[in-house]
């Protein structure tokens, strides 16, 4: 088989230092990940081409910085578009909350909130994973069973026409979705997190016509009798996610003539194409273990959540963009294989922490009880002294708690480090991450002292560069980054390579410390 381009069939008992089952999002941005780093790739999935109907419809701005680290940004930015704010409508049609965005310059330098259309942009990853030529991509093939001994997985898979073949890894990675055969076979269990409900989930092309009676901004339907969401995705799509009450029937709803009699409030079928519809049920659940011996698990496989922030897709690239640094450095002697044994908590932790925080939008949203509903409209107003103001959406967001973080502890410890814009000597605006990298960054503010620079060049073997802010080179073209280290009283930030802030420091000596034990937790060791 030759690789970095896509295949129909495996190649048999081929060894690779990564298999990863599932080409979706998660699976492509994974394989592309990898294969920017060089590591020995074998994607594979059941299906031969990408999903054609959207699927997912929002993402944050730690992906489409994620997407810019990737090199795919420019490409996909044509299929995004800025998330209207959400307006959540009580029993008695008043406004009772409001998420929209921080303002300008953006913490990250990306649109914090965007919609996009899932089939061009899961296209663009999986073109980007198979221009590598260290990633071999199989389609059609579906996972028959995997074994594990101490050198890796062997997973055994069969093609369309009964072909079978096996592959063998050092280390498996399962995106193969929420039925996934990676986490039965690998005997993990899933924790239920309390949540488990009827939905009717709606995308319709509108017309003019249909644009002319919709709202102009996202709309959450917070009513006893019917609970529903309308999302303002990309040109004329929108989106309803409605609630099936008890005694219906989902199948029946999911029909043309079902699901327009649940639009008939807002939209008739001169009004609009329907593009898709489908019924589901929402769950809460998340993964016991995400590791299995040499066997991971992401996206789906991990972790479902309700839909009330959009953040389903996002959450399984950050778990690939956690796991495929770490995987990348273990597989290439920069550190044990220990640093694996982080993902979980860091992950599941942040996964944990947000669908408890997704389930409270839900309960907003979702309250079917009309005396508590009414409750629930006073208590909101209360909070707001009767004016209801604008709650950012990235407000939401938990910080890592535990994992490769430093035990100094500071509220920014496990926060997404801020990316500036940056005026080069030229005069040109760019992102920071595009003139720094992204690997294990030191970033110190314009007034650190030479003894925290001397402090900072002393660094671990995987720190790949010393920032000072302030110099030609690297002047802000807003001052995020200055006011970052103003309000939080420190000096230094020592930032991972997925973003994450792995400790601050206010003086010379809080940053040797913090990066002798980085030195000590990342000491390379035989596995």
């Amino acid at each position: 088989m030759t690789t970095g381009v896509l295949h129909e069939t495996a190649a048999d008992d081929v060894a690779y230092d990564v298999a990863i089952v599932g080409f979706g999002p998660s699976g492509a941005v994974a394989a592309g990940l990898l294969g920017a780093r060089g590591i020995r790739t074998f994607v594979c999935d059941r299906a031969h081409g990408v999903y054609d109907k959207p699927r997912a419809i929002a993402l944050d701005h730690e992906i489409t910085r994620l997407f810019q680290n990737m090199g795919v940004f420019e490409q996909i930015k044509p299929y995004l578009e800025p998330f209207t704010d959400s307006v959540f409508y009580g029993v008695d049609g008043q406004v009772i909350k409001r998420m929209s965005t921080v303002a300008e310059p953006f913490p990250l330098a990306h649109t914090p909130s965007v919609v996009f259309t899932q089939p061009p942009v899961e296209r663009i990853l999986r073109a980007h994973a198979a221009s590598f030529p260290s990633v071999t991509i199989a389609l059609g093939q579906q996972l028959l069973n995997l074994s594990q001994d101490e050198s890796g997985v062997r997973l055994e898979l069969q093609d369309d026409k009964g072909h079978p073949s096996t592959v063998r890894a050092r280390y498996l990675i399962g995106c193969d979705g929420a039925s996934s055969t990676v986490r039965t076979l690998a005997g993990i269990a899933l924790e239920d997190l309390g949540f488990d409900e009827p939905w009717l989930v709606v995308d319709v092309l509108v017309n003019e016509q249909g644009l002319s009676k919709l709202p102009v901004t996202s709309v959450q339907y917070c009513h006893p009798e019917r609970p529903a969401t309308m999302v303002i995705g990309p040109g004329r799509h929108r989106r309803w996610e409605i609630s099936i009450n008890p005694g219906e029937d989902p199948e029946q709803l999911a029909t043309p003539e079902g699901t327009w009699k649940l639009l008939a409030p807002w939209i008739s079928p001169a009004d609009g194409e329907l593009w898709r519809q489908a019924s589901y049920r929402f769950h809460a659940l998340v993964a016991e273990d995400w590791r299995k011996g040499h066997a991971f698990i992401a996206g789906d496989a991990a972790h479902q959540q309700p839909p009330f922030l959009g953040q389903g897709m996002c959450q399984g690239l950050r778990d690939v963009s956690n796991l495929c640094w770490k995987l990348a450095a273990v597989l290439k002697g920069a550190a044990p294989d220990r640093l694996l044994d982080s993902y979980t908590p860091e992950r599941k932790g942040h996964v944990t922490a947000l669908t408890t925080r997704i389930k409270a939008i839900g309960k907003i949203i979702g309250e079917r009880d009309v005396n508590k509903a009414r409750a629930r409209d006073a208590h909101l107003l209360e909070e707001s002294d009767g004016v209801v103001k604008p709650v950012p959406r990235q407000d939401v967001q938990p910080p890592l708690q535990d994992g490769l973080l430093s035990a100094r502890q500071h509220p920014k410890r496990g926060t997404l480090f801020p990316q500036p814009w940056l005026v080069t000597a030229s005069g040109q605006r760019q992102r920071m991450d595009d003139a720094v990298g992204s690997g294990w960054r030191i970033v110190l503010a314009a007034h650190a002292s030479q003894a925290m620079r001397q402090a900072a060049s002393a660094s671990n073997s995987l720190t790949e560069g010393v920032v000072q802010l302030g110099t030609p080179e690297l002047t802000e073209a807003d001052g995020l980054l200055e006011k970052w280290f103003a309000e939080n009283n420190t000096v230094a930030a020592i930032v991972r390579p997925d973003h994450y802030v792995y400790g601050v420091c206010q003086n010379p000596g809080e940053l040797s410390e913090q990066l002798n034990a980085l030195d000590t937790l990342l000491e390379t060791v035989p596995n």
